[in-house]
C-alpha cells in the first residue's frame, strides 16, 4: 500500500515558486484515492477518479500501480482480499438498491389547511424520505413567500413544514425544479411529479342534528314555576 500523502492532479505556478494544489478526495467514499481501493465501494470510486483524475488513476490503479501493490502478497492473501472486496461491494449494492426501492415509494404530501375563514396553512410532509435539510427549505419557502414557515411534528412525531397562506401549487412547482440551483441544492432535484400528493382539506360542515343541538342549547331550559 502507497504511504505517499495524496496530492492534486495538477501543479501550479506562480512567480516562478511552486504553489501547494488542494488534495484530492474522492466523491464517492471521500477518502484520499489511494485509499479506494479499501473501501465497499471501490468499483464506482475506480470509474469517478478515472473520469475526473486520470493521472492520479494512472498512478494508483494502472496495472502496473497494482502490480506492484500486490508484489508483497501471496496467492492465498491477494484470494482473500479480492473476496472480502467482493463482498463488501456486494453489501453496498444490496443496501443502495433497498434505499433506491424505498425512495421510489416515498412520497411528499403538500395539503392545504384552513384556520379561519378565508385564512389557510400549507403543510408539506413526507420531505425527510429524501433526505432534505427541513431548516432549509423552510427558510426557502418563507423567502420565496413572503409568509411564515416553520418546522413543526407530526401526531407521529415526524417533521413536516407549515406556511402561512394558499401555496401548495407553488411548493410543488418548488419541488419539480430542475435548474434553479439553490432549489436543487435543498430538494435535491430528485422528487418526481409521482410522488407528490396535493390534498386541498376542506372544511368540516355542521351536520344538521349538530345544528340542532347548538340551537337547542341556545333556548333557556323551563322551568317548572308558574
Amino acid at each position: 500500500m502507497s504511504t505517499e500523502a495524496p496530492v492534486a492532479s495538477t501543479s501550479a505556478l506562480v512567480g516562478g515558486k511552486a504553489v501547494p494544489q488542494q488534495p484530492v478526495y474522492c466523491a464517492v467514499c471521500s477518502f484520499p484515492p489511494e485509499y479506494c481501493e479499501f473501501g465497499a465501494k471501490k468499483a464506482k470510486c475506480m470509474s469517478w477518479l478515472e473520469e475526473n483524475h486520470p493521472a492520479l488513476f494512472a498512478k494508483y490503479y494502472s496495472e502496473s500501480a497494482l502490480e506492484d501493490k500486490l508484489a508483497h502478497l501471496t496467492v492465498d492473501q491477494r484470494k482473500a482480499l479480492e473476496k472480502d472486496l467482493a463482498k463488501k461491494e456486494k453489501k453496498e449494492e444490496a443496501k443502495a438498491e433497498k434505499e433506491k426501492a424505498k425512495m421510489s415509494s416515498a412520497k411528499v404530501v403538500v395539503k392545504r389547511m384552513e384556520r379561519s375563514k378565508k385564512k389557510y396553512v400549507t403543510s408539506v410532509h413526507g420531505l425527510h424520505h429524501f433526505n432534505v435539510d427541513m431548516k432549509k427549505a423552510a427558510k426557502l419557502f418563507a423567502n420565496k413567500f413572503g409568509a411564515g414557515a416553520t418546522v413543526s411534528k407530526t401526531p407521529q412525531g415526524e417533521d413536516e413544514i407549515l406556511i402561512q397562506g394558499d401555496v401548495g401549487d407553488d411548493v410543488e412547482e418548488m419541488l419539480l425544479e430542475r435548474n434553479e440551483k439553490k432549489l436543487v441544492d435543498v430538494f435535491g432535484g430528485k422528487i418526481t411529479e409521482d410522488q407528490i400528493s396535493v390534498i386541498i382539506e376542506e372544511p368540516k360542515k355542521k351536520t344538521a342534528a349538530t345544528i340542532a343541538a347548538a340551537a337547542a342549547a341556545l333556548v333557556p331550559a323551563q322551568g317548572t314555576n308558574h
